[in-house]
């Protein structure tokens, strides 16, 4: 219970005062959000501390403020609930996924960029390229563009070609009518789950995983079976008895640089899953969104071209990770006659998609191979920076290099991840647990620490992260006063509107334009 009620405070340190009036404010603007409802109840005092890596004086201080102001209401034997009489400020309630994880991920992108690092992401800003191609575009093609009528379910022919040519090149034959263009990968996958899961379903899916994919296919009511991943990607033996024992609707993978592991999906690896899908009739999603940043790593032909005639295997793609997240494009590669099934519910959620993007899109995905590997080298640096970082300042902390992505998937010793999130969160730093990414208990100890942060954010986040370590490796909070009036309180952070607790390492310039930070 703890834990979804943890999940809908979001960044609740951040602000000014006490942080006892700063959980207060939190609980009520969940209230009047209709997030937690009239009667719903709240986690004991002492479990709501435990959760939030806070005293249990601040908790108090908390229930005390809100039971006085009406909204908690305390009786022995049944615990403390939201008031009947509390009423969310809106007409519609929030509909949260039933069982989901992604709430506190994309709220992140909600609320916009402050003082707090958020791990929820691993995009950066626009490869140079896409400048380039931009003003071309307007030079040569924008009076055609402009004279378009600007319909196109199924992508613009010119983008749906370029895409199945970059397959063709892949290894995996395609042609044109075998694309469908979509608004970024999320949609692709959403679209997916809506055709093949209807009103329920079991989905076969790599523990961990990204919560915003596993929140698509929850919200269609569908059940989730877990088999794990290991250092060549999914397991295909537990792959196997999972297809034997049941009957599943769709299996998902991602091979190409699993989220979050990182982890390269083998040539054998792929083909043998995609003929046990193929011998159980079951389709397989394949999401294949991540990049590379070896120069020196050779390219996989997608899972489908592994796969024997007959089998159904749907390929999605996006341009977010490779050229830009603001550039929205994905698409998906299928059958021609799923194409046309999925095009129909496409038309159902936007009737198109923008044709200027994919103008942009069609004259970039030629030139992928040759952003890729700019792209390489700096990727590649920053990987090394954040891991010699960490091993200098956290070197307790254990990981894997991943093959490729942007993420390192990192095992807390003996820490529960949420634990160690909410005392991140008083440093500055919005971290995504394996309790969000992973349904049990499996991947609890982990996180995702994203490395395509500039170097110099690199050196701020690890500090921070750092000194969140320093404290949970400490015997509880410091106890010292909270600003309630009760002693034994949790430190207080700089009241400057961030809720960050400390400082950061200075960042300057050094006079010879380079930056130079001091921890």
């Amino acid at each position: 219970m703890e834990r979804s009620v943890v999940a809908l405070l979001g960044n609740w340190p951040a602000g000014r005062g006490p942080l006892y009036q700063r959980l207060a404010d939190a609980v009520r603007r969940a209230v009047e959000d209709g997030l937690l409802h009239p009667g719903d109840r709240m986690p004991s005092e002492r479990r709501l501390a435990d959760a939030l890596r806070v005293s249990r004086t601040t908790v108090v201080g908390a229930y005390d403020r809100l039971r006085s102001d009406g909204l908690l209401v305390s009786r022995r034997g049944s615990g403390t609930r939201i008031a009947a009489t509390a009423r969310p400020h809106r007409r519609v309630m929030d509909r949260r996924v039933p069982g989901g994880t992604a709430t506190a991920v994309f709220q992140r992108l909600i609320d916009g960029p402050d003082q707090v690092i958020s791990l929820t992401t691993t995009v950066e800003g626009a490869v140079p390229e896409l400048e380039e191609v931009l003003r071309d575009l307007a030079a040569e093609d924008l009076t055609d563009l402009l004279a378009d009528p600007g319909y196109h379910p199924c992508g613009l022919p010119e983008l749906r070609t370029a895409l199945a040519e970059r397959m063709t090149r892949d290894g995996l034959p395609t042609v044109a009518d075998e694309i469908l263009v979509t608004t970024g990968a999320h949609q692709a996958i959403a679209l997916v789950a809506d055709l093949y899961l209807g009103s329920g379903g079991t989905v076969l899916v790599e523990t961990p995983n990204w919560p915003g994919c596993l929140d698509v296919f929850r919200a269609r009511g569908a059940r989730l079976h877990m088999v794990p991943v290991d250092d060549e990607g999914a397991d295909a033996d537990a792959v196997a008895a999972a297809l034997a024992a049941g009957s599943p609707r769709l299996l998902y993978v991602m091979p190409t640089y699993h989220n979050p592991t990182g982890v390269l999906m083998s040539a054998a690896r792929r083909r043998r899953i995609a003929e046990l899908a193929a011998r159980h009739d079951v389709p397989v999603l394949e999401d294949n969104a991540y990049v590379r940043y070896e120069e020196s790593a050779e390219p996989l032909r997608p899972l489908a071209g592994y796969a024997p005639p007959g089998a159904e295997v749907l390929s999605v793609g996006s341009l977010a990770k490779t050229v830009w997240a603001g550039l929205r494009i994905g698409w998906v590669r299928a059958p021609a006659e799923v194409v046309q099934r999925l095009a129909r519910r496409k038309v159902l959620a936007d009737i198109a998609g923008p044709v200027l993007d994919q103008a942009l899109a069609a004259r970039l995905v030629p030139r992928l191979e040759e952003i890729t590997r700019a792209r390489a080298p700096e990727l590649a640096r920053r990987l090394d920076h954040v891991e010699a970082l960490l091993r200098d300042r956290l070197p307790r902390w254990r990981w894997r290099r991943p093959d490729g992505g942007g993420a390192l998937w990192i095992e807390l010793p003996g820490v529960d991840a949420d634990t160690f999130a909410q005392v991140a969160l008083r440093h500055g730093v919005e971290v995504v647990p394996g309790s969000v990414m992973s349904p049990g208990r499996a991947h609890d100890a982990h996180i995702r620490v994203p490395f395509t942060l500039p170097r110099e954010r690199l050196d701020v986040l690890v500090h921070r992260l750092a000194r969140a370590w320093a404290e949970i490796e400490r015997d509880g909070p410091v106890a010292e006063q909270d600003g309630s009036g009760i002693e034994g309180g949790d430190p207080v952070a700089e009241q400057d509107g961030t809720g960050i607790e400390g400082g950061d390492p200075v960042v300057a310039q050094d006079g010879s334009g380079t930056l130079r930070v001091t921890v």
